[in-house]
């Protein structure tokens, strides 16, 4: 079935270059797939939009789709002398950070942060007499990085040596966005190769991989951690101090604290842009003395005389 890009974008089809930016602006941000995470549409709406843009916004692609349709990429000839042209816009909504979407990250300018994403669209008029033509990219660089627990979190910056064509070595800083989760995607535009024959450079992709933590974990945009006290701190309460990624903060354990007991702590969680922060929970861990004297363990033992409990009572199979 034929795609309307047009349709897609929501504009007509003599919309000028700055309508079709602004229609996919608008739609970019309301459907991107991170923030509509119960909406298992929103990646294939995205997609379509990503897609018609992509199209629409090159002067040339835009040409041969008003005369052959969305199946124009498979059409040999065209009104270029000397072959055909196809469509190589695949969108992934993996390759657009939502920093860069909304400005939080790059410098975002005055119109929402999409000055670096238009960058790699935005084509200048044609000038009259000229026909455009498809730019040919070089090769991308493929790139494994390992950033620390905190890092990932609260964000931050990190250097990595990439090796290009023809053995040629280069030491990059890269910001990492704060929050970024192990697996995703950075993509720095324009920084790959240039091969012979392009006249635009590839991209790097940096896959990361966020290292563990030995004492905090993460869940979604929750942080977890164990937090050990004293037998006296669990039994008469106390206030005490515990890390999180915005400072030290003033926690109460209320008495009679138990091992296991989760405290939660509203907004110290992971930050994203435009959407709520996530929580920590702190699991209080009651630590022992090593060794205890008989004395004390006497004391013990005539404490729980006096305060019989079975804490076992409901364990069950």
């Amino acid at each position: 079935m034929s795609e309307d890009y047009y349709k897609i974008l929501g504009i007509s089809r003599n919309a000028p270059e700055s309508e079709i930016q602004k229609a996919y602006r608008e739609l970019a941000r309301k459907y991107h797939p991170d923030l509509n995470p119960d909406d298992k549409s929103a990646k294939g709406k995205f997609q379509e939009v990503q897609k018609a843009f992509t199209v629409l916004n090159d002067p040339g692609k835009r040409e041969l789709y008003d005369r052959y349709g969305s199946s124009f990429e498979s059409m040999a000839g065209g009104p270029q002398a000397g072959g055909s042209q196809q469509y190589s816009g695949n969108a992934s909504f993996e390759d657009i950070d939502l920093g860069e979407l909304f400005g939080q990250r790059f410098g975002g300018g005055g119109d929402g942060g999409f000055s670096d994403i238009f960058k790699q669209f935005t084509r200048g008029p044609r000038r009259p007499g000229k026909r455009s033509r498809s730019r040919q990219r070089g090769a991308d660089i493929q790139h494994e990085l390992t950033v620390p627990f905190k890092v990932a979190v609260t964000g931050g910056e990190a250097k990595l040596r990439i090796q290009r064509a023809g053995g040629k070595t280069e030491t990059l800083s890269v910001k990492i966005p704060a929050g970024i989760e192990d697996g995703k995607k950075i993509r720095l535009r324009g920084q790959g190769d240039k091969n012979s024959g392009s006249d635009m450079p590839g991209d790097i992709i940096i896959t990361v991989h966020v290292s563990s933590h030995p004492n905090f974990v993460r869940s979604g945009n929750n942080l977890e951690v164990k937090v050990p006290i004293s037998l006296s701190e669990a039994v008469s309460g106390a206030t005490i101090d515990v890390p999180t990624p915005q400072g030290t903060i003033s926690l109460k354990v209320p008495p009679g604290s138990s091992s296991g007991t989760r405290l939660r702590i509203k907004g110290h969680g992971v930050k994203l842009p435009k959407v709520p922060q996530g929580d920590l929970y702190a699991e209080l861990q009651i630590v022992l003395p090593a060794s205890m004297s008989q004395d004390d363990l006497t004391q013990l033992e005539k404490l729980a005389e006096r305060y019989p409990l079975d804490p076992r009572a409901n364990l069950t199979w």
